[in-house]
């Protein structure tokens, strides 16, 4: 039997759920039950399935949360191929199955948006299972939901009569109300769900069929990409040339070869925060939560808090806290916060692009106060991990050690602080932290100086291939 390998797409232009921000934490990210995210569940998912290690596809800015998050869970080490510019599925797809044939394999490929939800785990393995010997066959499989009501925001598959994998007949467009009510009573339509089973090959030669402008793009972005560890970079000046388009659009429309499974798995692709609130664990009067949240006469609503939230007398409200900012919205018109989020770009105001909390390979660092002339974040350094050494041409920075020990080189010198105990990096000196121990280093640093951005960094030694 071939070979199954998982393709996770981590990337690209998904609905985010993060309150405000845009960029910083997509919904796949987020803690889910027991605080397993979306993408820990989705490996966790198809793991007992898979022949390989997977392949995910993530922008760069999210390439630490995937690697740490992967880790945590224990997943085999992946490829993690990022994409230095959104272009959709198509390509996502095409880059995944030439890294699964670069060594001389061709899987069948079993592609997961990492950021859906799926409660009936059995019934999710039964139908890969069942659609295998279709892909095998030259099929491109996808895996239509069963649709519970007549939804407007998904796209529908209509399907051939008849049992198991069969063919496709038509792709529909999201519908008005009016219509998808017809599609429920006509039966044979199914949501489309965005995932898909089909050898890596086979894949490319319909895609080489239908948009070999699209193909001839990911391959130049493919043989010039750069590797760095479990990284692969996609070339920026060829991927940057490649058309935008989705797989649906690009090929499952026009080919001969799709087929559908339809399946009944308890799927949400959790588009909203209405959404995660109908996926997660209720207490009696239908409130879910996540972190310290006290509800009292209130119903139907959902909490996300890092501190206390306390909801009082409130039904069917959604309420963020975050250390960006607070959403309250109406659990029905919880969409419109994509009209905050344009009226702050339109402001220019940071919130609608940054998040406080920031990931590096060698831990991460949250921006906890920001004025004029100062910074002052709080960092964590892993067991075993490094910074570049580094200098910085306008700013200075204090560091105070909060728990663990911190090793730091300044210019010549090398020593060691521990908790309490500080020290100062003058403007110009070439500098590096570190973590020698086996617990985790928390400092704190404070920067001064007429100039804080992150662009004042000349790195002369890096673990991790950066310049």
């Amino acid at each position: 039997m071939t070979k199954l390998q998982p393709v996770l797409l981590s990337g690209g232009s998904g609905t985010r759920l993060w309150p405000l921000s845009r960029e910083a934490y997509p919904k796949q990210f987020l803690p889910l039950a027991d605080e397993v995210t979306m993408l820990q569940a989705t490996w966790r998912r198809v793991a007992p399935l898979a022949d390989a290690a997977p392949i995910v596809v993530a922008g760069e800015d999210h390439r630490f949360l995937v690697a740490e998050q992967l880790r945590q869970i224990g997943a085999p080490t992946p490829a993690i191929l990022l994409e230095p510019a959104g272009r959709n599925t198509a390509p996502a797809i095409a880059a995944a199955a030439l890294q699964a044939m670069a060594a001389g394999d061709d899987p069948l490929l079993l592609v997961l948006p990492s950021d859906h939800v799926v409660r009936d785990l059995a019934a999710f393995r039964a139908a890969v299972r069942a659609a295998m010997p279709a892909a095998e066959a030259g099929r491109l499989v996808t895996f239509g939901i069963v649709p519970a009501a007549p939804e407007t925001g998904f796209g529908y598959i209509q399907a051939a009569p008849g049992e198991g994998v069969r063919p496709v007949l038509r792709f529909v467009e999201k519908p008005d109300a009016a219509t998808a009510r017809a599609y429920l009573d006509a039966g044979g339509y199914y949501w489309n769900s965005g995932m898909f089973l089909l050898r890596a090959s086979r894949y490319l030669d319909e895609l080489q069929r239908f948009r070999p402008d699209i193909l001839a793009a990911v391959r130049a972005a493919f043989a010039a990409a750069a590797r760095d560890g479990d990284f692969i970079r996609l070339d920026k000046t060829a991927f940057a040339a490649c058309p935008s388009d989705s797989i649906d659009y690009a090929v499952m429309e026009k080919t001969d070869a799709a087929a559908v499974l339809p399946v009944d798995i308890g799927w949400n692709d959790v588009g909203s925060w209405s959404a995660l609130w109908e996926v997660s664990a209720q207490d009696a009067d239908g409130n879910a939560h996540h972190g310290d949240v006290i509800a009292i006469d209130s119903r139907n609503s959902y909490a996300y808090a890092r501190r206390l939230v306390a909801l009082v007398g409130v039904d069917d409200l959604v309420v963020v806290e975050t250390d960006d900012a607070v959403l309250v919205a109406r659990k029905d018109r919880v969409q419109q916060v994509k009209d905050v989020v344009a009226r702050l770009k339109d402001e220019a105001r940071p919130q609608a692009v940054l998040h406080r909390e920031v990931h590096r390979p060698w831990g991460s660092y949250d921006s906890i106060d920001i004025g004029d002339g100062f910074q002052v974040k709080r960092i964590k350094v892993k067991p075993g991990a490094r910074l570049s050494l580094q200098s910085h041409a306008r700013r200075a920075e204090h560091w105070v050690v909060v728990r663990g020990t911190a090793r730091v080189t300044r210019d010549n010198d090398v020593f060691d602080l521990f908790p309490n105990q500080s020290t100062y990096i003058p403007i110009g000196a070439r500098h590096r932290l570190e973590n020698p121990g086996s617990e985790m280093l928390e400092l704190i640093e404070v920067q001064s100086g007429d100039y804080l951005g992150e662009d004042d960094i000349v790195r002369y030694e890096d673990a991790y291939g950066r310049s």
